[in-house]
């Protein structure tokens, strides 16, 4: 499955406050060992059911350490079966598109 997650704190300050926090989701992501990306609004996750929502899970709390408040924003593939969709979703496009 691909989880694409945005935590965030609420109510935390200024926005080096948030980026301290989010940077925490974003190592325990990485320290998962699961293939991952970050870009500017999401982190996509991608693995087996309990082993990516336990990644969600312990980001959101490394999140909720930092904040009275943490906002959690989630989007899950679930597709049994298929692996490595992380590069190949985005290789189907690029065959469509072809050269530049």
């Amino acid at each position: 499955m691909l989880v694409a997650f945005s935590v965030a704190p609420s109510g935390a300050g200024d926005s080096d406050s948030v980026s301290a926090a989010v940077a925490e989701a974003v190592r325990v992501v990485r320290e998962s060992g699961l293939a991952h990306e970050t870009n500017a609004m999401f982190t996509t996750v991608e693995g087996e059911w309990d082993e990516v929502m336990d990644v969600v899970r312990r980001a959101t709390e490394a999140v909720s350490a930092r904040a009275p408040r943490t906002s959690l924003v989630l989007k899950a593939d679930i597709r049994p079966g298929h692996t490595n969709q992380l590069r190949e979703k985005v290789d189907r496009i690029e065959q469509r598109l072809g050269p530049e």
